[in-house]
């Protein structure tokens, strides 16, 4: 036995008992005549100390030879210690070592195994295996344990059940780009793996079993950035014989359930809230509810008064800043700096403050009075002591640009507390988007998800007006779930895939078993998937998702501690009948 206890266990009240300890060389103090050696595991700290009073020589000169991170297993007696450190929960006692084997040897680490490193992204990434002794990393990964088997037991205390799906699947044009495998034994052929499970789900649902879900590997060749990687693990979900309403208090609970368990936090209401009014109402379709700054469109109120930026534009709309009012022209300059940043796009930023005392200070006090101010402030809702910003230009635009500016002020004014969850549904997106370059649509969730019994007229006369049965779980600002009412009957999938564009023939040859499925007694069904990473890290009170993924992919999609994707040899090329062309 390389251990009697774990290095975050033992207490004063195991004082004079003969333990076993084993792990790594966190410090080392030496003091001459004393060595004192910290000890990690998984669980904690412990102190050893060795001594020249009551350890023989050798040990002596064997614990001063210690290096940081070597590997190491002790035996000794529990003893109290002198200098107590209450922060450590092992503070109060010390091991006197009277044996000490040395496992394994260990170079010196690149960067300190400390909660604050001197490491940067890409060295911790390379030496991944080390970053995770590291507690920060250690802990946000048991933490996204925890989380999952809550997931497991609240959903498997529902009647889900738990079944896995292929990863060698067909590839699909729709969505993102997939990551394609050949076929050694099919010639020519390639298998892809899976953007997500949905079209396997929904067979289940054919097959009777009409409750599934699985934590599952999805895979899409897309862009990278903070929060998104080549690989990651949705909590995906079906049901059949349901409506929306049952989809939606299903899964409420589930989240509701999370956040109890995990945070200790209540959520009683989950709010609802359409597509049209989330974009109207804070410009994106993933609001962050936690702070207010509603928009207001002020067309009627600021244009024809002259101000010709105003009076050109298709939308005027803003947002009342709380308790800003006293921002310096250096503060405002710096706002204007930011909306006209290439990644947001905008032209420029009016302002309007709404002293204490009532009065009102504008950027464009030449083309709107005391009065015409006011009413913007009535609008906006604002209050003495605000901010009043406002942008003008093309509908969508804007509202995207001003959406921007709202979160990049509720971060700078701390408006984003981690520690405060705020749920809603988003409902009743756009079935359909149209695409400019391709002039055909797209699909705004997936082929397969069914438009509102109410907008089918529609699809023969507007169907960039059809809503579908689609919703959207949001929380804090981002989206950690996402589903729809499925398509169940073989002529209603067939007209979806005439309006995508797709032929009889592309049809059936991509989904013809799915077609072909409906035929043999398909259920009303619908589902949802939630981003288990996305979800971790909010829970955990981020919003990147990367420290809590064991081994993450950097922004270009490569694993830099494994130096993959790399070249294969010739004889695996040759044997899979590829051969590589080389870009100019």
């Amino acid at each position: 036995m390389y251990r009697s206890h774990s290095n975050g266990e033992l207490r004063l009240t195991n004082a004079g008992e003969s333990v076993t300890l084993s792990g790594w060389v966190q410090k080392i103090r030496d003091k001459g005549f004393m060595v004192w050696i910290d000890l990690r595991d998984r669980y904690g700290l412990t102190q050893l100390i060795v001594d020249s009073e009551r350890s023989d020589a050798d040990m002596v000169e064997l614990a001063r030879n210690l290096g940081r991170e070597d590997v190491i297993q002790i035996k000794g007696e529990v003893i109290e210690r002198e200098a107590k450190n209450p922060k450590m929960p092992t503070g109060d006692i010390e091991i006197l070592v009277s044996e000490l084997n040395v496992l394994n040897k260990a170079k010196t680490p690149p960067f300190t195994i400390e909660n604050e490193t001197d490491g940067g992204d890409e060295l911790r990434m390379k030496y991944r295996y080390l970053d995770i002794r590291r507690a920060p990393v250690r802990e946000n990964l048991i933490f996204r344990s925890k989380v999952t088997m809550e997931v497991r037991n609240y959903l498997s205390g529902q009647g889900f059940v738990d079944v896995e799906t292929p990863y060698l699947i067909k590839s699909t044009p729709e969505g993102a780009r997939d990551f394609v495998v050949p076929s050694r034994m099919n010639e020519g052929q390639f298998y892809a793996l899976p953007q997500s499970p949905q079209t396997f789900k929904q067979l289940l649902m054919v097959g009777g079993l009409d409750k599934y879900f699985q934590i599952v590997k999805c895979f899409r060749d897309e862009d990278l950035r903070a929060d998104r990687q080549p690989e990651f693990t949705q909590i995906d979900c079906e049901m059949a014989f349901v409506e929306q309403e049952d989809i939606l208090n299903t899964f409420e609970g589930l989240v509701r359930h999370l956040l109890f368990q995990i945070k200790g936090v209540e959520v009683e209401q989950f709010p609802r809230m359409t597509y049209e009014e989330a974009m109207r109402t804070y410009g994106n379709d993933k609001p962050d509810i936690r702070f207010g700054m509603k928009f207001g469109e002020l067309n009627d109120l600021a244009q024809n008064k002259g101000f010709g930026v105003f009076d050109s534009q298709e939308l005027v709309v803003g947002i009342a800043v709380p308790g800003c009012a006293g921002y310096s022209r250096k503060q405002l300059d710096a706002l204007i700096d930011f909306v006209k940043k290439p990644q947001i796009g905008a032209n420029g930023l009016i302002w309007a403050k709404y002293a204490e005392d009532g009065s009102m200070k504008s950027s464009v006090d030449k083309f709107f009075s005391q009065e015409d101010l006011m009413s913007w402030a009535n609008r906006l809702e604002a209050e003495p002591g605000d901010l009043m910003l406002v942008m003008a230009g093309e509908e969508n635009k804007t509202r995207g640009q001003l959406s921007d500016l709202r979160m990049h002020l509720a971060e700078t004014l701390g408006l984003r507390d981690p520690n405060v969850f705020a749920p809603l549904w988003v409902l009743d997106f756009p079935l359909l988007e149209w695409d400019e370059e391709t002039e055909r649509y797209h699909a705004m969730h997936h082929p397969f998800t069914s438009p509102k019994p109410e907008d089918v007229a529609l699809l023969g006369t507007e169907p960039g007006k059809v809503r579908a049965n689609a919703y959207d779980m949001v929380l804090n600002g981002n989206e950690i779930g996402g589903g729809s009412i499925r398509i169940h009957d073989r002529e209603m999938q067939s007209r979806m895939f005439d309006l995508l564009g797709f032929s009889k023939e592309e049809a059936l040859a991509q989904f013809g078993f799915l077609m072909s499925a409906f035929e043999y007694g398909a259920p009303p069904h619908g589902g949802i998937a939630f981003g288990l990473d996305r979800l971790v890290a909010i829970l955990g009170g981020q919003e990147t998702i990367r420290d809590f993924i064991a081994f993450p992919k950097n922004n270009a999609g490569r694993d830099v501690m494994i130096d993959a994707p790399s070249p294969i040899d010739e004889a695996q090329l040759e044997e899979l009948n590829l051969k590589v062309v080389k870009g100019e």
